[in-house]
């Protein structure tokens, strides 16, 4: 069993720095500059990311009235912005993949700092106190080494030699949909028992709700054409399991109930985002003629 975890967690990181990589080899600098600069742009997305999705994930587990294991995992995810499945996402609505990576790179290091005090206030609140202290520098690291050091080699190689960049993009692109299908087996393979002692509760609708609400807010608070503002519902529905893990295991002693009830809101989140994503795609892929006669 160790060995398959180990397995596993190399083919997590494949997943993450392909996607990143596969990303930057898309992106040139003159777009990346223009999403940067559309202060409006990101600062609603900093808005939704780290405000309103924590609201959300506070106000969806007293909604449902979740055990405290729950509510806790809940709470942990919706304060965690900036998962790496956020780009993998926008490529496959044929989103805006360009903003979608630049802003899931930004949230996923601006979360790092802002993830522990965020977790802190709303359990406090909630009457569940722990305190949730993180290695900052080593979440600042992990993201700048397996999310921004794969984009911006990618996004220099598309700068000086775009040939190449172009010619990699394929292949890059094709190991990291194999390996984000590897990814979504293991969790669900890996995870089951937990999911199927939730079956009962109201954990997985719980994350299911969560996740749609955020690709809603997302989308409708964000600026730009209709295939920008789906991309940063996108980003803002998928979260990063990285801090909540460490948080689990720092502050609540790797409980099993916390952990499992984690794997089922993030994958309960997933159910609700890929096919939103699907049929995205599915809508701007449709033939000229198609869409002609309806």
């Amino acid at each position: 069993m160790e060995t398959l975890r180990l397995l596993f967690n190399a083919i997590t990181v494949i997943f993450i720095a392909t996607t990143m990589f596969a990303a930057g080899l898309g992106t040139t600098v003159e777009a990346l500059r223009s999403v940067f600069t559309n202060i409006p742009l990101l600062a609603l997305a900093l808005l939704v990311n780290l405000v309103v999705v924590p609201l959300l994930g506070w106000g969806t587990g007293a909604l449902f009235g979740l055990p405290n294991a729950a509510f806790i995992a809940l709470v942990l995810a919706a304060c965690s912005p900036g998962g790496p499945i956020g780009a993998k996402l926008a490529m496959v609505q044929s989103g805006d993949v360009i903003a979608g990576s630049a802003t899931q790179v930004l949230l996923a290091t601006i979360g790092s700092l802002t993830f522990a005090p965020t977790a802190n206030g709303i359990l406090n609140a909630a009457d569940i106190g722990q305190g949730v202290a993180l290695n900052v520098a080593a979440l600042v690291a992990t993201v700048a080494l397996l999310q921004l050091l794969p984009f911006a080699v990618g996004l220099l190689l598309r700068r000086y030699a775009t040939p190449t960049a172009r010619g990699w993009h394929p292949t890059a692109a094709a190991v990291s949909n194999v390996t984000f299908l590897i990814v979504l087996a293991g969790m669900l393979l890996g995870n089951w028992r937990d999911i199927l002692a939730l079956l009962g509760s109201l954990t997985l609708l719980a994350g299911f709700v969560l996740a749609a609400a955020a690709f809603a807010a997302g989308t409708l608070l964000a600026t730009g054409p209709a295939v920008r503002r789906t991309t940063m519902g996108g980003v803002a529905a998928v979260r990063n399991a990285g801090p909540a893990l460490a948080a689990i295991g720092i502050a609540f002693a790797d409980q099993p109930a916390i952990l499992g009830a984690l794997a089922a809101v993030l994958l309960s989140g997933l159910a609700a985002a890929l096919p939103i994503a699907a049929v995205l795609n599915s809508r701007r892929n449709r033939p000229t003629a198609t869409r002609q006669t309806h």
